[in-house]
């Protein structure tokens, strides 16, 4: 790692001061993208286990028992758990496929593995794209400095 680092700064200080810039300015868009896509990753895992202990609280109670059925975010329903085996899971983009109460705790606990892994590999990148927009911020003020230094 330390020998990569050290020949990306070599390039880095190869760059014109425009060159650094752009560089800079790219690898901070790029990081900020990144960033929300790991927010929008983290709220995805936090329904998704909201999900899976809904499904476990649901699999406890008894047929019959009555319950308040969430319509949207903020409106309920009055309603009757008429069978804790068959559970509906949205898939995305408006569909649902019905599923055992086991299929669906399946289904949420590999989303949930899925997320994971995605969410470890994203902070690597975002890791490596922070370095080298810190790196280019180093080399552009040295760059600078020495610049206003000649003048």
């Amino acid at each position: 790692m330390a020998t990569t680092r050290g020949m990306m700064i070599a390039e880095l200080e190869k760059m014109s001061v425009e060159q650094l810039k752009t560089i800079k300015e790219q690898s901070d868009q790029e990081v900020n993208l990144l960033q929300d896509s790991l927010n929008n990753i983290r709220t995805a895992n936090t329904r998704l286990d909201l999900a899976s202990a809904a499904l476990q609280d649901l699999s406890l109670r008894p047929t019959g028992k009555k319950m308040l059925v969430p319509l949207t975010a903020s409106l309920y329903v009055p309603g009757t758990l008429d069978d804790a085996e068959k559970v509906l899971v949205d898939v995305g983009t408006g569909y649902f496929i019905e599923k055992t109460m086991e299929e669906g705790k399946d289904y949420c606990e590999r989303k949930i593995n899925l997320l994971k892994s995605n969410y470890d590999q994203l902070l690597e990148v975002t890791s490596k794209k922070k370095s080298i927009a810190d790196e280019a911020g180093l080399v552009l003020q040295a760059k600078l400095k020495q610049l206003a230094t000649q003048s």
